[in-house]
């Protein structure tokens, strides 16, 4: 699987995008790396160059950080202080074929990547990616509980409320260390699963009720769910960790005037594990664009 012949940009981003460019290079892609210009690292195949710099009429592929871009356009890039802006203007010079790659979206994105009609890819929506990423998701939620408790996971009651693709992979990890776990959820299916993975499946209308003893809260479920009347029924040494996309689903304000200690920590992989967060985008990625240039060989 090489992708020799494919022009990838990718512009901005962090740590997890060195890993990006280091599997394209040895695919053979041909990279315009921008926003990189700071990065004593160089890497054989991709050229370090600036954003007016680029032909943007020769591009199979654009490459975003995780978070895509801020709500006026702006990308972030971590190694270099250039302003780099993603305009409908640079878009529309692109080839139609040309596909947008990012983590995640929004109405920036949305609105521009209708406008110019081209193929936009949110790699995070993927069940893959977000069970990949639900690893180092667990293991930094194990560190923030350990920094943040004078208690052992093991023996204490955790409470996970969702099981997605994130609270499957939490709720079993804790259990590993030996905490007594209950999952909240509201789909049937999802409480049998709860059952069959040998934890306490709770309904979420349930929730005041259920946190009444316990130690730990962990959500995942990106709508308002730890609401002030919940917290009102937890005692006043529970921790809450919420991992649920900004701004998440607890009330914050009610939790620090009860003095209730709630983080709020999306972008674990990116903290806690980058090369391996890099890993994962680069590895789904890769397997896209090859799709692509073998579906492009096809139609030639």
């Amino acid at each position: 699987m090489m992708l020799t012949g494919m022009h990838v940009a990718i512009i901005g981003g962090d740590a997890r995008q060195l890993e990006v460019i280091r599997k394209l290079t040895e695919l053979d892609a041909k990279l315009s790396l921008i926003g990189f210009d700071q990065l004593a690292h160089s890497f054989t195949g991709a050229t370090k160059m600036y954003i007016d710099e680029i032909d943007l009429s020769d591009l199979d592929a654009i490459v975003l950080p995780v978070h895509g871009t801020n709500l006026e356009g702006k990308v972030n890039a971590v190694f270099s202080n250039e302003q780099i802006f993603i305009t409908e203007e640079m878009l529309l010079k692109t080839p139609k074929r040309c596909t947008v790659y990012s983590g995640i979206s929004n109405s920036y994105l949305d609105e521009l990547m209708k406008k110019v009609n081209r193929k936009y890819v949110q790699l995070f929506e993927r069940d893959d990616v977000a069970i990949y990423n639900s690893i180092p998701t667990a293991e930094g939620t194990i560190m923030m509980v350990i920094q943040h408790t004078d208690f052992t996971i093991h023996g204490s009651r955790v409470a996970v409320l969702g099981l997605g693709r994130v609270g499957m992979t939490v709720a079993r990890t804790f259990a590993a260390l030996g905490a007594k776990v209950k999952v909240g959820a509201r789909r049937t299916e999802h409480l049998a699963r709860i059952t069959e993975m040998g934890l306490d499946p709770f309904h979420l209308q349930d929730l005041e009720k259920e946190v009444k003893n316990i130690d730990v809260c962990i959500n995942t479920v990106p709508t308002m769910i730890v609401t002030a009347s919940v917290i009102s029924k937890m005692p006043a040494h529970t921790l809450i960790i919420d991992l649920a996309s900004k701004p998440g689903g607890t009330d914050f304000r009610y939790a620090e005037k009860r003095g209730i200690k709630a983080l709020l920590a999306p972008g674990l992989p990116g903290v806690v594990a980058p090369k391996t967060a890099g890993q994962i985008i680069a590895n789904v990625l890769s397997q896209l664009l090859f799709d692509d240039l073998k579906k492009r060989k096809e139609k030639a």
